[in-house]
């Protein structure tokens, strides 16, 4: 029986494999919050990894604090960067399959189309850089390495978009969200479903492929069908970014291409209005 190593696992992403996991009794699953597996700890994090021997590694533990990294670089490169590097170096040493996560913030959101995985990457944020370097030091150090490029990750777990315009719809009679920075959501527990779509495909083809939801909407948009689907009494208003000063930039535009993984892995994507029903089940 094979063992998968879940970093992140109180995460979202890592929250809703756990939930999923029931349903794949073939697997040995090893759920890893940051207390087994110590991401910004290196010399600590081999030894864990030596001692838990996975024989597959679902990467979904990270840095994520997207304004706070603009001042914790050195942090967020060593989870985002030097501990993949060193997760990559263990999978290729010792002949385990590796999915690491990662993010449409490595991208400048300067395009007008729909991002593929051979765009040129310029992070315009701390964050967005230290997740370049991972996906580098990852391809580098185990070549058959498959990086999944996500964005706007949400989820009945954690902190998320999602919850958080569940909850000030609720406490307030108007809210006001950025209209200029367009993209498409993520529910994790459809990418959950995706990383164990190709962990029992027949063939295992490594690089880079990018998941979202289907859709093309901003933040504005996004929270219209919150609003919709919860039926909140609550005024949204839409106003540039300019208005919402934040530490970190954010991509302006930053819609992944999911056609390369459509083919290669045969996976049915929902459109977003779809999943975001799903969470309010």
């Amino acid at each position: 029986m094979e063992k998968i190593l879940v970093t992140g696992a109180s995460g979202q992403l890592g929250s809703e494999l756990g939930v999923l996991s029931s349903k794949y009794p073939q697997y040995e699953w090893f759920f890893a919050d940051r207390t087994k597996v110590t991401l910004d700890n290196l010399d600590l994090l081999e030894v864990q990894l030596n001692e838990i021997k996975p024989d597959i590694i679902l990467n979904c533990g990270a840095y994520t604090a997207v304004d706070k990294a603009e001042t914790e670089k050195e942090l967020a490169f060593k989870v985002n960067h030097l501990a993949v590097e060193l997760i990559a170096k263990y999978s290729s040493q010792n002949n385990v399959k590796l999915i690491h996560i990662s993010t449409d913030y490595v991208f400048d959101g300067t395009s007008s189309v729909a991002l593929t995985e051979d765009a040129e990457t310029t992070p315009i944020n701390i964050y967005g850089e230290s997740k370049r370097a991972g996906e580098i030091a990852c391809l580098k150090e185990n070549p058959n390495s498959i990086i999944i490029r996500t964005s706007w990750v949400y989820s009945k777990f954690g902190n998320n978009f999602v919850k958080t315009m569940q909850r000030l719809m609720l406490e307030r009679d108007a809210i006001n969200v950025v209209n200029d920075q367009i993209g498409s959501p993520t529910y994790a527990a459809d990418l959950a479903k995706a990383m164990i779509d190709i962990l029992k495909s027949p063939e295992w083809i490594p690089g880079i492929y990018n998941y979202s939801n289907g859709g093309e909407i901003s933040w504005y948009e996004f929270a219209l069908a919150i609003k919709e689907l919860g039926a909140y009494d609550c005024n949204v208003g839409g106003i540039p970014s300019a208005s919402y000063p934040t530490p970190a930039k954010r991509p302006e535009f930053s819609l992944l291409d999911k056609n390369k993984i459509k083919r290669v892995y045969h996976l049915d994507i929902p459109n977003y209005t779809e999943s975001l029903k799903k969470m309010f089940i």
